[in-house]
């Protein structure tokens, strides 16, 4: 059983006629007497007592009717449902997003995907860059918004928005605010406000101190922009952050110091899962990303 052949049905069922119905649906009468016959030999009854003056339907016939139509319409709505789909009418589209960073670089991507495709369900998870990677790898995500471009997992595609190096901020009464620019062996002593350990930026700190001969003294960890600065005005400790971010700061009494050597830097770029199907909307959100890194 098919849906043409439940439209071959309810079509001929409507006329009475498969002369009439072969006229209606652009079809030769052969191939829908052949569809109809088919259809009550699947079903196992006569849909039609056929004479030579009039067609007329079963009981059985009257029954199929009913249904054949629910079936007819539940199809048109489906079909109508899956073009608003296509068309991006309608869908949905997760995200995985890193605190701290997430909503100050991407708002503009999205906000302008929103504009565009107002019915289009956008989920929001905010992580950090590993756990984005799993939940794509996982499928419980479309799409990542990473601080790092740099991943060994072959199965994920992933695209640059830019590169930020990160600065040292910290309060004017350290002594190293009286610097020009600072290098990571110069903050061996120092308390560190840091990244979760979940997030990419955690590994690449602990990992260039390493190799300038030192662990971090880690004060605390956090995922919260403003818990960082709060922090270092509290005299609490260093933080490292990105430059787009420190500028940002409203305080008079942080300094925002470069690193001569620029080691670490904030890598944003956008990731998805290879080799998979994508929904149309999350294909035509990784268009925009692409046009969002050409502006």
């Amino acid at each position: 059983m098919d849906i043409r052949q439940i439209e071959y049905f309810v079509e001929v069922a409507k006329h009475l006629s498969f002369t009439k119905a072969a006229t209606t649906l652009h079809v030769s009468q052969p191939s829908i007497s052949k569809a109809i016959q088919n259809f009550e030999a699947e079903l196992g009854v006569p849909l039609f007592y056929r004479s030579s003056k009039q067609l007329e339907l079963t009981d059985a016939g009257q029954a199929v009717l009913i249904n054949s139509m629910q079936v007819l319409e539940s199809f048109q709505n489906l079909r109508s449902e899956l073009t608003d789909l296509m068309q991006l009418k309608k869908g949905q589209i997760r995200i995985g997003i890193p605190p701290i960073v997430g909503a100050e670089f991407f708002s503009r991507l999205i906000s302008y995907y929103k504009e565009l495709y107002p019915y289009i369900e956008i989920l929001l998870t905010e992580v950090g860059t590993k756990r984005i990677r799993q939940e794509i790898e996982s499928g419980e995500l479309d799409i990542g918004l990473v601080c790092s471009v740099t991943s060994s997992n072959e199965n994920l595609e992933t695209i640059r928005f830019l590169k930020d190096p990160l600065l040292l901020i910290v309060h004017e009464s350290n002594p190293l605010a009286q610097k020009q620019k600072v290098q990571l062996k110069d903050l061996a002593e120092e308390s560190f406000i840091i990244y979760r350990k979940d997030f990419i930026l955690y590994d690449r700190i602990i990992e260039e101190c390493s190799k300038n001969g030192f662990f971090p003294m880690i004060a605390c960890e956090t995922t919260q922009k403003d818990f960082f600065i709060e922090m270092v005005q509290a005299k609490l400790g260093i933080a490292l952050l990105p430059e787009k971010l420190a500028e940002k700061i409203p305080y008079k009494s942080i300094k925002r110091i470069p690193f001569q050597e620029e080691a670490i830097h904030l890598e944003l770029g956008i990731t998805w899962k290879k080799n998979k199907y994508l929904p149309f909307s999350v294909r035509e959100f990784i268009k925009l990303a692409h046009e969002y890194v050409l502006q």
